[in-house]
């Protein structure tokens, strides 16, 4: 939603000052469709040379990201902390076989089943399931710090996909000063060929030519730019759940009580989405 309210706001009060400063929208208008095919194809075309049909899928989804927001909500991360907790509880009480059914089978345990939406996401149900299958192939006897590394290993490839939508925007938002310098080149040797013109006919040409450039200042800084860092902010948020999972497993196997296990995952949360321990606590007690 902000997003859209900030496009709204930027295109009124740039073209709304432009206006208000006594200039007519008639050269732009007459430039733009030719212009941004240019800046937008020669955007695209760079798109499409410097990544496969994988990452340009993933920037699809980054775009939507942005005017969606971040994937998971704080009620999502609580939800996270409380399955991994369950599920180590489960461990420490009952035993590694008695984990076997629900990290194998995720789609058909009762835990997971208490968290739905969780349970339909691959990647917090394989962060979760794939070093407590290992736990569980092993019966327990998994070094704490090699789990941990594999978890970290894991969560680090994680980011690394979550994150090539953005660095793509951020390139394009590098990018587009200098494409539309190439739309602005192109229409200067336009108006060159036709050097006999009247001064009237060369100031629109020029005019024209001097759209690209200003098409490529404004989508560089006023959309793509803040675009990546909007990404950058939602993944950030979204990558912090696979931490507190972390938090949970490494926590718990190191023996710590509950409250202590639930406090090493809640600590890790961003001050504006750190619930309170009570709230992580209620959530166990299933309140």
């Amino acid at each position: 939603m902000f997003a859209i309210i900030g496009i709204v706001v930027l295109i009124v009060m740039v073209f709304g000052g432009y206006m208000l400063a006594g200039g007519s929208m008639g050269p732009i208008l007459a430039a733009l469709p030719l212009e941004m095919m240019m800046i937008g194809g020669a955007a695209i075309g760079s798109i499409l040379i410097g990544n496969s049909m994988h990452e340009v899928k993933l920037l699809g989804g980054g775009f939507g990201k942005v005017f969606k927001g971040p994937k998971f909500s704080d009620e999502d991360h609580i939800d996270a902390i409380a399955l991994t907790s369950k599920l180590m509880k489960t461990m420490r009480s009952e035993g590694p076989v008695a984990l076997e059914s629900h990290v194998t089978d995720p789609d058909s345990s009762a835990i997971f089943g208490e968290y739905p939406k969780l349970q339909k996401d691959p990647a917090v149900v394989n962060m979760i399931c794939d070093p407590l299958t290992l736990m569980v192939v092993s019966s327990g006897t998994l070094d704490t710090h090699a789990v941990e590394d594999v978890i970290d290993n894991a969560i680090k490839t994680q980011i690394h996909e979550m994150d090539e939508p953005q660095h793509a925007i951020q390139t394009l938002a590098d990018s587009f000063p200098a494409l539309g310098i190439v739309a602005a080149v192109l229409g200067i040797v336009k108006t060159m060929g036709a050097i006999d013109q009247p001064p009237a006919i060369l100031g629109k040409m020029i005019g024209g030519a001097l759209v690209g450039t200003f098409l490529g200042v404004l989508l560089a800084y006023g959309f793509a730019g803040p675009m990546a860092n909007r990404l950058k902010q939602a993944n950030e948020h979204d990558q912090q759940i696979f931490h507190s999972i972390k938090q949970v497993i490494i926590a718990s196997l190191h023996g710590y009580p509950q409250p202590m296990v639930l406090e090493a995952a809640r600590s890790g949360l961003p001050p504006a989405h750190r619930p309170k321990l009570t709230e992580l606590m209620d959530q166990m007690r299933g309140k």
